[in-house]
């Protein structure tokens, strides 16, 4: 048989057939007085059982390991880890069905800033009637950051805590007020003596926890840095002098 004919006669293409050659699994005929290659039936049973190892899902690595062992028992341990590898696949997708479920039945789930987990999206609902304000859409971005690149434990944490905030008596309102502030300094100098007074009642606003021991405050910190940049220097001053009044108070 000629290439073309060995692979219409498996279901293959030829480039399939002369990938296989270059990596070992089929070995290489003979060659007729023309250069033509010259593949019998056994070239037609090696690639037929190359093409159904790999429609079961087998790696080329994999389907060299079967093909060498004549006896044929790694195909079992073979077949055993794919099926295994496969239940595990199963299970992941079963479980990012069921988050994708809570979030479309979930009403907020899916904000601007989301996806994002339900209890955020409960926060969001609860402080939507701050969206108007600036900064309060960077925070939420900012929280749909840190949801994403914390640890889950640390995750239920924070958003623990600023519901904590947001749902005390009168948290709503002193987040408004917060927002104002922050938002009247977009264009201000970080010498305005508002700076100094946005900073203080963030500081007495902020759950003392929400601000890791040994925080470094200073341009040092990589994250913060990049944080600062995204305000105006007016308001990244503010954060800054919140973390030293913080810190400070802790000493």
């Amino acid at each position: 048989m000629r290439i073309g004919e060995l692979a219409a006669a498996v279901g293959v293409t030829t480039r399939a057939v002369r990938h296989y050659h270059q990596l070992g699994l089929l070995p290489e005929p003979e060659r007729l007085g023309n250069g033509y290659r010259d593949y019998t039936l056994r070239h037609a049973v090696v690639l037929a059982r190359i093409r159904r190892l790999t429609e079961l899902g087998l790696g080329l690595t994999e389907v060299r390991d079967v093909l060498a062992d004549e006896a044929g028992k790694d195909l079992v341990e073979v077949l055993t880890e794919l099926d295994e590898d496969l239940a595990r696949q199963e299970a992941a997708i079963r479980e990012r069905r069921a988050r994708l479920r809570t979030l479309l039945e979930s009403e907020g789930g899916l904000s601007s800033e989301g996806p994002v987990s339900p209890e955020l999206a409960a926060l969001f609902r609860d402080t939507a009637h701050l969206s108007d304000s600036p900064m309060a859409v960077k925070d939420r971005e900012m929280l749909a950051f840190l949801e994403t690149a914390a640890p889950p434990e640390e995750r239920e944490r924070l958003v623990g805590l600023l519901g904590g905030v947001v749902g005390a008596p009168g948290g709503a309102e002193r987040a408004r007020a917060l927002y104002a502030m922050l938002d009247a300094l977009a264009d201000a100098e970080p010498d305005d003596p508002r700076v100094e007074e946005a900073a203080r009642a963030l500081a007495a606003s902020v759950p003392d926890e929400l601000i890791p021991e040994g925080t470094d405050i200073g341009e040092a910190d990589g994250f913060l840095r990049a944080l600062y940049a995204d305000f105006a220097p007016a308001q990244a001053e503010v954060f800054r002098r919140m973390l030293r009044i913080v810190t400070e108070g802790r000493s």
